[in-house]
């Protein structure tokens, strides 16, 4: 209906039989609160003061800490992306008022763009690598420690460096040696850990980046983990930021009436996870473990590689595009996932998956696999013609294994006198806007760097195939700003 709010949209959707593989990871089952309005208080007497805390906010972040072995744990109302905004100021504080260099994952999330902006910082990039197969579909490799300890040698005068880690596609970079390259330089390692807020939680899964050595972590909880959606925590690993510091930006980035329900959501979700977490994930793994084994009897689909186990990448080669298995799932099987790109789909599992879920998503992959010989029918279902998707990935593989040319600052370019040309006709001129498929929101172009031919042939593509670019100012996806 025309006139429906969003809650009761959001009533008529929950009350359906969509499955949601994607976040938040309770998938609107597993948690520990229930009516949101009889616990919706400001700063009363008793309650604290997120922004100083001293009492029930300052143990139940301490509580936290404690899960994560962080020297301290500062919650996150406004999602990582405060977070993110925080340890970036913090860590590039003070000096003599030039921008500061900061080696940086050229496959970051927007919001470090958004940090760089903020204070003028001049990021030199760290190329993901590049495998044979994961690069066959657009996946960002790890970040490699011999490539940090060149760009340190070559860039003495940087003050930070920062990578994700784990991707969203599940891709985890050496931590600890990284970790150990910074150190060895004098400055501290901020990750970018939004989608591992379970890593550390069972010994099937990844390390947590605070135990590997990183000095700044940031993690979403929401993403995985059974917290309410927007909340997540900036975790302390070293001596080389100073917690003053952190609180200072924090109280910049975040709001100054953090929601109660938020902040005993995440509290409520580090008990469950200090309490039952191992075994919480126990269950979800083994049903992960059940499921990939099943898929192996698959012909045209096929899952692909990752190091979280909790990334499901869903290929179907040339046969089917990541839009029609997408559609395929939503429209004929009622499973949501988290994101289809060209190549592939994305189904995030979370700590409130159940087997159910599993099976019904392993069912109707076996049903679209069944099918995916009779290529009439099946080109009728797909949105996207195969070729093209196969086109377009390669197309991304390539934009984030090459060297981009920054010609202006970030802030210098955003800020910029600009006009308003077509995506088609943009190669070569310097970007004044960012632009990227969201999800997953890894920039393909930057303020100030030189538009390469790739990467406007792959924008103007995706943009007609139906896939959403965002961050230009022109809302419609087919116009970007340049330089003047």
């Amino acid at each position: 209906m025309k006139d429906q709010t969003i809650y009761e949209k959001l009533k008529t959707y929950c009350a359906g039989d969509s499955y949601p593989f994607h976040m938040p990871g309770h998938k609107r089952r597993l948690g520990g609160m229930t009516d949101p309005f009889s616990i919706d208080i400001t700063e009363i007497d008793g309650f604290d003061n997120l922004h100083h805390p001293e009492g029930i906010l300052k143990e139940a972040q301490e509580r936290a800490a404690a899960l994560y072995g962080a020297k301290e744990a500062f919650y996150l109302v406004n999602g990582s992306t405060a977070g993110i905004l925080a340890a970036v100021s913090a860590a590039l504080c003070g000096g003599d008022g030039s921008g500061p260099e900061i080696l940086c994952a050229r496959n970051v999330h927007k919001a470090v763009c958004h940090a760089l902006y903020l204070n003028r910082a001049r990021p030199v990039w760290l190329y993901p690598e590049m495998d044979a197969l994961l690069g066959e579909y657009g996946i960002c490799g790890r970040i490699g420690p011999e490539q940090v300890r060149q760009a340190l040698k070559d860039h003495p005068g940087a003050k930070a460096v920062l990578i994700t880690s784990p991707t969203y596609d599940g891709v985890v970079s050496d931590v600890s040696a990284i970790a150990d390259a910074a150190h060895a330089a004098g400055i501290p390692l901020i990750v970018d850990q939004a989608h591992g807020a379970h890593f550390g939680l069972h010994p099937q899964l990844p390390e947590n980046a605070v135990s590997l050595g990183a000095d700044l972590v940031i993690t979403s909880l929401h993403k995985t983990l059974p917290s309410l959606t927007q909340t997540g925590l900036l975790l302390l690993g070293g001596d080389l930021i100073r917690p003053g510091t952190l609180r200072r930006f924090l109280a910049v980035y975040q709001t100054s009436s953090p929601s109660y329900v938020l902040m005993a959501g995440m509290d409520e979700c580090v008990k469950m996870m200090n309490e039952r977490g191992e075994a919480i994930y126990d269950r979800v793994l083994s049903c992960v473990r059940d499921f990939r084994e099943a898929m192996k009897a698959l012909h045209t689909i096929r899952l692909l590689p990752t190091d979280d186990p909790t990334r499901i990448l869903i290929s179907g080669g040339e046969r089917l595009s990541g839009r029609a298995i997408c559609d395929i799932l939503r429209e004929q099987f009622h499973i949501e996932t988290e994101m289809e790109l060209p190549g592939y789909v994305l189904c995030l599992v979370g700590a409130g998956d159940d087997a159910d879920g599993f099976r019904r998503l392993g069912e109707a992959l076996a049903r679209i696999d069944a099918a995916a010989g009779d290529m009439q029918d099946m080109q009728r279902a797909q949105s996207t013609p195969s070729l093209n998707a196969q086109q377009l990935q390669a197309q991304m593989a390539k934009i984030f294994s090459c060297s981009a040319v920054g010609e202006l600052p970030i802030h210098t370019a955003w800020d910029a006198e600009t006009q308003s040309v077509l995506l088609e006709e943009s190669a070569g001129r310097i970007s004044a806007d960012f632009a990227y498929l969201y999800p997953p929101g890894m920039p393909l172009v930057i303020p100030g760097e030189r538009i390469p031919p790739e990467s406007a042939v792959l924008l103007a593509q995706a943009g007609k195939a139906g896939f959403g670019i965002s961050g230009m100012e022109d809302l419609t996806g087919e116009r970007i700003r340049v330089v003047r």
